[in-house]
């Protein structure tokens, strides 16, 4: 589709014709579809926004990255947030400090596990570890069973030590999800605590923490 046509679309008052004028510029290189992307940051429409946010992760620059920083922090809506994160989290190391900081400020489920995920698949320990220690502490429940996964994810880091502490403190919890999670944490480890704690857990009072103790017997 020529430029022209996008910008047109871009200007509709149709949300829709906003949304296909975004997708078309896929096809552009970014000279061209950053700026056009970027003068979307304050659509009305969370839709188009969320949009303008996978945008700017796929058409990677400096600007892109500011914007993107721009809707982490300040856009109402938390799916853009939640967007906008991963999105940023395609630029590498220099996004972690971003993303941990707002992990810490941004009480929203859905944008946190939009951090959490991506730090515990491309393996980023200091980083992961402060956030998940941030999540066990929320009042949400599954906000502190995805800190026990991203915990796990550090066995055999420079941050396992650390990690297994955190998950030693759990094993007595009063939770049995949490239990659970732990006893299924502490398989990643290979360390005599975690084996110690493991025997611990094949005697609980729940049979579904039992079941994931047993399950890591070697």
């Amino acid at each position: 589709m020529q430029i022209q046509q996008i910008q047109t679309y871009l200007n509709s008052h149709d949300f829709q014709e906003r949304l296909r004028g975004l997708t078309e510029l896929n096809d552009h290189e970014s000279t061209v579809a950053i700026p056009l992307l970027i003068s979307k940051l304050s659509d009305p429409e969370f839709i188009i926004r969320s949009f303008v946010a996978m945008g700017l992760g796929r058409q990677q620059s400096p600007e892109s990255f500011q914007a993107l920083v721009e809707l982490l922090d300040h856009d109402p809506d938390p799916n853009v947030r939640a967007e906008a994160a991963n999105s940023l989290s395609q630029y590498g190391e220099i996004a972690i400090p971003y993303l941990v900081r707002c992990f810490g400020q941004d009480c929203n489920w859905l944008v946190r596990r939009s951090i959490l995920e991506p730090l515990i698949s491309r393996r980023h320990p200091q980083a992961l570890y402060d956030i998940c220690i941030c999540a066990l502490s929320a009042p949400e429940q599954v906000a502190q069973e995805a800190a026990i996964e991203g915990l796990a994810g550090l066995a055999g880091t420079e941050k396992q030590t650390e990690a297994l502490e955190q998950l030693l403190e759990l094993v007595g919890t009063p939770v049995w999800r949490i239990r659970t999670r732990v006893a299924l944490a502490l398989r990643k480890f290979n360390h005599p605590q975690a084996q110690a704690a493991l025997h611990y857990l094949k005697k609980d009072e729940d049979h579904r923490v039992v079941g994931a103790a047993l399950e890591g017997a070697m």
